[in-house]
């Protein structure tokens, strides 16, 4: 029943000692804290510290732009390397890989390939092996054709979609 008087009550805001606000909004700066409360004998205290947003700014601000500026450099070779995929394209169809996880060219270590560069392969054979989530799944050729282009290493950490083999 105090709290709903103390609000109220002018004579009860001089209980509050400085000391302890200040002592509060040391640890503050020494944590790193964004604020902090405190309850003692029906007393609460909280003390919070604003981050400048101008400080903010300045850190979102700066990396937007160190990314911007080499961005005109790269751009020039991005034409080139665009330019190669088309080929490659032209030069047969891209098996991609259907999921995130760890390509592998033969079925254990030491064993020869599945495929080499120059094999004719038939539709529905193993073309390779992506792992994920310790689960062998085999890739398949989607169609009869010749291994123009190995795309990935042995061991090779693939992502969804990344072409992996060209068949022509």
């Amino acid at each position: 029943m105090s709290n709903p008087k103390a609000p109220a009550d002018p004579v009860e805001t001089p209980s509050i000692d400085a000391r302890l606000v200040r002592k509060l909004a040391d640890i503050l700066k020494d944590t790193g804290l964004s604020e902090i409360e405190v309850e003692h004998a029906g007393l609460k205290i909280r003390v919070a510290r604003e981050l400048t947003v101008a400080a903010a700014q300045t850190t979102y601000v700066a990396a937007p732009q160190a990314v911007a500026a080499p961005a005109p450099v790269a751009a020039a070779p991005a034409p080139a390397a665009e330019a190669a995929a088309p080929a490659a394209a032209v030069r047969g169809d891209a098996v991609k890989s259907p999921m995130v996880g760890t390509a592998y060219l033969s079925p254990q270590p030491g064993a020869d390939a599945f495929i080499k560069v120059g094999d004719t392969v038939a539709a529905g054979q193993t073309l390779l092996i992506v792992e994920a989530m310790k689960t062998m799944n085999p890739i398949s050729a989607p169609k009869a054709g010749k291994i123009v282009e190995i795309l990935v290493a042995d061991a090779q950490p693939v992502e969804f979609g990344e072409p992996l083999v060209v068949i022509e």
